[in-house]
């Protein structure tokens, strides 16, 4: 294989765009023919029903710079990045969409900002080509949620158009709609991740395949890589969390109720507060024990891969170390 410090990876997800892979392929030539140096541009068919697979085909034969991927059914635009990050050699990797939204001419400029030293350079559609009540205003609601929530501040977490550091890549799987999160994870990781402005075009042919459900699925795979992130190897502390304040709820629910006996004259049976207090030091115990073997299973996990719980991100004055 070519070297991998000399090669572009721009990686592309297919679903039913039949319409829009020839002109992409025009647009796409005409970029790598200004970048000098060696590009490969990685195509995944995720499960399309339309003439995309035969185009697709006909497009690889007539240039070899053009990898197709196909799946056997429709998998998602996130297994569908998942699989060309795998099939990637570039040092850098560049994500983009498929349906010409993108504008291939912002590559050099993701490029350039990255010789600045950064680790991600994420695509900001500040004029976003799209129906303003349906995807615009969810998209700006679900940025600042995520940004409040993470602690990285971007404008548009939604934009595939990004360039990434392969390095960074290695060894992160991405699962449900987390391919957006990757810089976030990037700036958990200690990466230096910046954000520039980018070209969004109308959709000339088909169809947008997302709704309005997709801002919930984000939110919910928002906090799973929040707990991955921050508790993998410590999921005790959520667990513990957890039954300390079901713990401290149970405590003071059982001082109330005894302040309502022998002050109020109410017993027990005239309440229902007794049953919560059951139910909280049920539920608390229950939370302790799930985090001793979620412990457990995180030993296990690491251990039998020989996986480490840190990243070094390099080394000084240390002989190289045999595989």
């Amino acid at each position: 294989m070519p070297s991998r410090a000399a090669r572009l990876s721009i990686v592309i997800p297919i679903f039913n765009e039949e319409a829009n892979i020839e002109p992409l392929r025009a647009a796409l030539a005409k970029t790598i023919s200004t970048l000098g140096r060696e590009v490969e541009v990685i195509l995944v068919n995720d499960g399309s029903t339309d003439g995309s697979a035969q185009q697709l085909e006909r497009l690889a034969a007539s240039d070899s710079r053009f990898k197709v991927i196909t799946f056997a059914r429709n998998c998602g635009q996130t297994a569908a990045m998942m699989a060309g990050f795998d099939a990637a050699r570039g040092d850098v990797i560049v994500p983009m969409d498929g349906d010409l939204q993108n504008d291939p001419d912002d590559i050099p400029r993701l490029l350039a900002k990255m010789d600045e030293g950064f680790d991600v350079v994420s695509g900001w559609r500040r004029d976003r080509q799209d129906n303003a009540l349906l995807r615009n205003l969810p998209s700006r609601l679900a940025n600042r949620l995520i940004s409040w929530l993470s602690g990285l501040s971007l404008h548009d977490y939604g934009c595939t158009l990004k360039a990434y550091k392969a390095d960074l890549l290695r060894g992160f799987r991405l699962y449900g709609e987390m391919h957006r999160f990757i810089p976030i994870y990037a700036a958990w990781q200690g990466g230096r991740v910046v954000e520039i402005p980018v070209a969004h075009h109308p959709r000339r042919a088909g169809k947008s395949k997302y709704g309005l459900e997709r801002v919930f699925k984000v939110v919910l795979d928002l906090l799973l890589v929040k707990f991955l992130t921050e508790y993998e190897t410590k999921p005790i502390y959520v667990f513990g969390g957890a039954a300390v304040a079901f713990f401290a709820l149970g405590f003071c629910t059982g001082l109330y109720s005894l302040w309502l006996k022998f002050f109020d004259g109410i017993t027990f049976i005239q309440t229902p507060l007794p049953l919560l207090v059951s139910l909280c030091a049920i539920t608390g115990t229950m939370c302790i024990l799930m985090g001793l073997l979620a412990e457990l299973m995180v030993r296990i996990y690491f251990e039998s891969q020989s996986k480490r719980i840190y990243d070094v991100k390099n080394r000084i004055n240390f002989e190289a170390e045999s595989d």
